[in-house]
């Protein structure tokens, strides 16, 4: 008896802006056709017909080996996932011509440097004129495989709303107007800058008044409780992400009195190390969102950023020779090993990889390896990478992808 073929991998991998995106990442492009979007089924497209006898799936988009797909409010991704795979595997295996003949009836995808342009159009004429109402501004400051990075500026800078202002309005104009964008990236320290949009003319900051609805925080036996669910996206991040970054570190949430007040007030202030959030909390548990403080050197200093650090220092100090290292002898070389040891390691080597790709540099992340013969990292590398918008270009591999990172990143091929 045969055995049973190997199924095909899938990788999904979740919008952190938007609920109903999910990206489904292959090993391998996909077979000759025509890349881009369709919006409804194609009967010379296998694929297409296939994704689209799937209840809820409302828009397709196709770019070497990763498949976009946005579903219709109301449906769940998690009850999706599973025969969207099965549909991809099917029309794969049925079909050499997946995506059709050339010329099927797919919308081409544009040029990242035609999206950019048309990008900051539909910006400046259907976003800024209202943001700009409130001192703010929102440009694109680049395009790489189909990935818009926004910077924002002026009020919106450091606007604790920012992260709604993107998700509910810019999000949902770009993503109507150009449906070549495979996601959109925040580059913006909202943590640094003067805060204009809180400031009058004497230089104090007036209250803000965005109240924090009741049902998402209270005070319960003397611990202040926030719900995930209303904070993770205020991040940028889903609350899965959310929860993992908690437990590593990675996400902090610090409570102290409130300065300069005579009333009873408590500051929640919750960092990643891109972004930030802040409330001020009562006793009775009525809260309001104010802008994050600057970040202190002290606070600078906490543990997941410190071993960060270190990381980056041993990484970049290691003779070729010795590269790439393992989690486990990274850890047991920074003097780590407690149990959780790696966990920490790799939470911090994400720390770099942030770091990294806000500089433009490449991944230094890239010299720390899993155990075993194939000397690659983690499969969180990875996905991060792309999250981070610099992950395997159109028709490369994983291990090509790292194997360029670790050249790039200064260790010889």
């Amino acid at each position: 008896m045969s055995e049973a073929p190997t199924p095909r991998r899938i990788r999904a991998q979740a919008s952190t802006l938007d609920a109903q995106t999910m990206r489904f990442i292959l090993e391998a492009p996909i077979p000759p056709g025509k890349a881009g979007q369709f919006d409804a089924p194609d009967a010379d497209v296998p694929l297409a017909v296939a994704l689209f006898a799937i209840d809820g799936v409302r828009k397709l988009t196709v770019s070497g080996e990763t498949i976009v797909l946005t579903c219709a409010p109301g449906h769940d991704w998690g009850a999706l996932k599973a025969p969207v795979a099965a549909a991809i595997r099917a029309a794969l295996a049925q079909s050499d011509q997946p995506l059709g003949p050339l010329g099927a009836g797919a919308t081409p995808l544009i040029g990242d440097a035609a999206l950019l342009a048309r990008t900051n159009e539909v910006l400046d004429t259907q976003a800024n004129p209202s943001i700009a109402k409130h001192g703010g501004r929102v440009s694109a400051e680049s395009v790489k495989d189909g990935v818009v990075y926004l910077r924002m500026s002026g009020g919106c800078h450091g606007c604790a709303a920012s992260s709604r202002t993107l998700r509910e309005g810019v999000e949902r104009i770009l993503r109507a107007a150009l449906p070549a964008i495979r996601d959109i990236i925040d580059l913006t320290d909202h943590a640094s800058g003067e805060n204009p949009f809180y400031q009058d003319g004497s230089g104090q900051p007036p209250t803000f008044t965005r109240i924090v609805p009741p049902e998402h925080i209270a005070w319960k036996e003397g611990a202040l409780t926030i719900n995930p669910d209303y904070l993770a996206p205020r991040l940028g991040l889903a609350r899965a992400q959310f929860l993992a970054g908690l437990e590593s570190g990675e996400v902090t949430i610090t409570n102290e009195a409130a300065s300069g007040t005579d009333t009873d007030i408590t500051l929640v202030i919750v960092r990643t190390s891109l972004r930030a959030w802040a409330a001020e909390v009562l006793a009775d548990g009525t809260a309001r969102e104010v802008p994050p403080p600057r970040l202190t050197t002290a606070a600078a200093d906490r543990p997941a950023n410190a071993l960060s650090r270190r990381v980056r220092a041993h990484l970049a100090a290691l003779p070729t020779d010795k590269l790439p290292i393992t989690y486990v002898g990274l850890a047991r070389a920074l003097g780590l090993y407690a149990p959780g040891s790696v966990r920490k390691i790799t939470a911090a080597l994400e720390v770099t990889m942030r770091e990294d790709a806000a500089a433009g540099r490449a991944f230094i992340a890239a010299r720390a390896v899993s155990r075993g013969p194939a000397q690659s990292p983690g499969q969180g590398f990875f996905e991060l990478a792309l999250a981070l918008g610099q992950g395997p270009r159109s028709g490369e591999t994983e291990a090509e992808f790292h194997h360029r990172q670790m050249v790039a990143s200064g260790t010889p091929a």
